[in-house]
C-alpha cells in the first residue's frame, strides 16, 4: 500500500534555502514528503493555524520576527503539532530557547544532510502522534472518571434520597398502625366494662370490624407492592364491564366520601364499556384513585367520575377539586412511599403506596396511567387508560351467594386447631364452635400428630410458624400417616407470596390461608368440606 506522504509546511525567508530543504527532502526514498513553502511571519502564522500539515519547520531568522517568537505565538493560539527550527548558529542558548517555547528539535543548517532532515522530521511525527495519543487516553481517561464521579454521585443522591423516605415511610407505618391499635384497644375496654349496653356494644363492634379491616388493608398494600415488584402477581384476564366495575367501587369508598360530605358525579357512556383485565384488581386501581380523591379533596368538595370511549381504548378520569399536586411532586406522585401530606398531624393518612400499586397493577394489564394538576389548591385529575374491547363480557359464574347454614349433627366437622398463640387458637375455637363444629385446639407440632392419631380429625387448621416442629414438617408427616379417611389440611400464616405457597403444596397442605383468616372464606371451605363428605357417604 502507498505511503501517505507527509505534509511539509516550510516558513523561510532564503529562497536558496527553500530549494536546499526541497532537495534534501527529495533524496529520502524511504519516507515520502509534500512541502510547502511561506516566506513572512505573518503567512507562515496562518499557515500554521489552519493546522493543515503534520510537521513546521521555522527558520530561525524571519522578516520581521524570528522563529522562536512564530513557536510561542503559534503554540499559544492552539497550533499543536511538531515544530523544528533551522539556523545558521550552532549556540547552545539558542537551542534551549527553542525547546523552552516548544520546538521539537533544533538543526544547524550548515551540518544537515538528507538524512538528518528526515530523522528529525519522522522523529517529530512520531512523537507528536505518541503525545497525540496520550493525550487522547487521557481525556477520555477523565472524561470517564467524570462520567464514573457523576454516576456515583447521583447513585448517592438516590441512596439518600431512598433512605429518607425509608425512614419517612417507617414514621409513616408507625403512625397509621397506632390509630386502628388505640381505636381497638379502646373498643377492648368498652366491651369489657361491666355497664356497657348492649347498643354501646353494638358500635363497638363494627368499630372494630372497620378498624380490623383498615389493618387488613394496609397490610395486603404492602404485600401486593412486594408480590409486584417480585414479579409473582398474576393476572386473571377476563372481559370486564367498566360500569359494574366503577359502580362496585364506588360502593366501597362510598362511607369515606359521606363522612367527608363530598358530591360524587359518575358518568358513563350511554353504552357499556368492556375492558380485559382482571375485576378484583381492577376494582382495587379505581378504590385507590378514588380513595386518593376523596383523601386530598377538603370536607364538601366534588369528585367527578367519567368514563369515555376513545377509539380502541376506554379513558376513565378521576377530577377533584382538592389540594392538587405540587410541581415538584408530579413527576414522582406515583413512586414509591410518596406522600403529600408531610405534616406532623398527617390528618390525611396513608402509607404512600396505593397510587404505586395502581400504576403497577395498570401496565400489568397493557393500560396507563398518568396524573395531572395545575398546582396547589387547584384540584388534581388521573387518567386511566385501558385497551377497549367491542364484544359484550360474557356472563360468569353465577355467585355463590350468602353462605349455606351449617347444620347440627352429622353434619359438623370434627375440626383440628394448631396454633401456638393464646389468644389466636381461643378465638379461632370460638369461632369454630358457633358454627357447630367439634373442634381441639393443641399448641405445637408434635402434640398435634398425637391428637391427630387420637381425634381423627377431618380439618386441621395448622400455623406454620409453630416452635419445635414447624407446619410444614407436621403436614409431611401427616400426609405419611394419612389412611383412607384423608384430613384437609390448611396451613394459617402470615407468609403468601409464591415460594410460601408453593412450600405449602409441596409440604402437603390443600390450602394457604393468610393471617388474618377471613371468616367468610374459611366459614365457605368448611360448608364445601361437609358437601364433599356428603358426596362421598351417598
Amino acid at each position: 500500500m502507498e505511503r501517505q506522504p507527509i505534509r511539509v509546511l516550510l516558513v523561510e525567508d532564503d529562497e536558496d534555502d527553500y530549494f536546499l530543504t526541497r532537495e534534501l527532502l527529495s533524496e529520502s526514498p524511504a519516507t515520502p514528503f509534500h512541502l510547502d513553502w511561506e516566506r513572512e511571519y505573518a503567512a507562515g502564522l496562518a499557515a500554521m493555524l489552519r493546522q493543515e500539515h503534520d510537521v513546521y519547520v521555522l527558520d530561525y531568522r524571519l522578516n520581521p520576527g524570528t522563529g522562536l517568537e512564530l513557536v510561542r505565538e503559534a503554540k499559544e493560539r492552539g497550533c499543536r503539532g511538531p515544530i523544528i527550527i533551522l539556523t545558521g548558529r550552532g549556540e547552545r542558548e539558542v537551542d534551549l530557547q527553542a525547546m523552552a517555547a516548544g520546538a521539537a528539535d533544533y538543526l544547524i543548517k550548515g551540518q544537515i544532510d538528507a538524512s538528518i532532515l528526515e530523522r528529525s522530521i519522522r522523529y517529530a511525527v512520531e512523537r507528536e502522534r505518541d503525545r497525540s495519543a496520550l493525550r487522547h487516553a487521557h481525556d477520555t481517561l477523565e472524561r470517564r472518571v467524570q462520567e464514573r464521579t457523576l454516576a456515583l454521585e447521583q447513585a448517592n443522591q438516590a441512596l439518600r434520597e431512598a433512605d429518607r423516605r425509608k425512614d419517612e415511610f417507617l414514621a409513616t407505618l408507625a403512625h397509621e398502625l397506632r390509630n386502628p391499635l388505640g381505636a381497638i384497644r379502646n373498643c377492648t375496654y368498652f366491651l369489657s366494662a361491666p355497664k356497657s349496653d348492649a347498643e354501646v356494644n353494638g358500635a363497638v363492634v363494627q368499630m372494630l370490624e372497620r378498624q380490623v379491616l383498615h389493618l387488613t388493608r394496609m397490610v395486603d398494600d404492602l404485600l401486593d407492592v412486594s408480590r409486584i415488584t417480585r414479579g409473582e402477581v398474576q393476572l386473571r384476564r377476563e372481559k370486564v364491564a367498566l360500569g359494574s366495575a366503577l359502580n362496585h367501587a364506588v360502593e366501597t369508598v362510598r362511607p369515606l366520601m359521606e363522612a367527608q360530605r363530598h358530591e360524587l358525579v359518575l358518568s358513563l357512556p350511554s353504552e357499556e364499556a368492556y375492558v380485559e383485565a382482571d375485576p378484583t384488581r381492577l376494582e382495587q386501581v379505581l378504590c385507590n384513585l378514588l380513595h386518593n380523591a376523596a383523601k386530598f379533596t377538603r370536607s364538601g368538595g366534588h369528585v367527578d367520575v367519567t368514563v369515555e370511549r376513545d377509539g380502541a381504548e376506554v379513558e376513565i378520569q378521576v377530577r377533584d377539586d382538592g389540594m392538587g399536586i405540587s410541581a415538584e411532586l408530579l413527576p414522582i406522585v406515583f413512586d414509591l412511599f410518596t406522600q403529600a401530606d408531610r405534616s406532623l398531624a398527617r390528618s390525611r393518612g396513608g402509607l404512600g403506596i396505593g397510587l404505586t400499586l395502581a400504576r403497577k397493577l395498570v401496565e400489568l394489564m397493557g393500560g396507563k396511567i398518568t396524573a395531572q394538576s395545575d398546582g396547589p389548591g387547584r384540584g388534581s385529575r388521573f387518567l386511566l387508560r385501558l385497551p377497549a374491547i367491542s364484544e359484550p363480557v360474557k356472563q360468569g359464574e353465577e355467585s355463590k351467594g350468602p353462605l349455606r347454614e351449617l347444620g347440627e349433627g352429622k353434619r359438623t366437622l370434627r375440626v383440628l386447631v394448631v396454633e401456638d398463640s393464646e389468644d389466636a387458637a381461643q378465638l379461632l375455637v370460638m369461632l369454630l364452635q358457633l358454627w357447630g363444629h367439634d373442634v381441639r385446639d393443641v399448641r405445637d407440632g408434635a402434640t398435634a400428630l398425637v391428637a391427630a392419631r387420637t381425634y381423627r380429625p377431618e380439618v386441621i387448621l395448622l400455623d406454620v410458624g409453630l416452635p419445635g416442629l414447624n407446619g410444614y414438617d407436621v403436614a409431611r408427616l401427616l400426609r405419611q400417616e394419612a389412611g383412607p379417611t384423608r384430613p384437609l389440611i390448611v396451613a394459617l400464616t402470615g407468609y403468601g407470596n409464591a415460594a410460601d405457597r408453593r412450600r405449602s403444596r409441596e409440604a402437603g397442605f390443600d390450602y394457604h390461608l393468610l393471617k388474618p383468616v377471613e371468616s367468610e372464606e374459611l366459614e365457605r371451605l368448611l360448608a364445601d368440606r361437609m358437601e364433599q363428605r356428603a358426596a362421598v357417604k351417598s
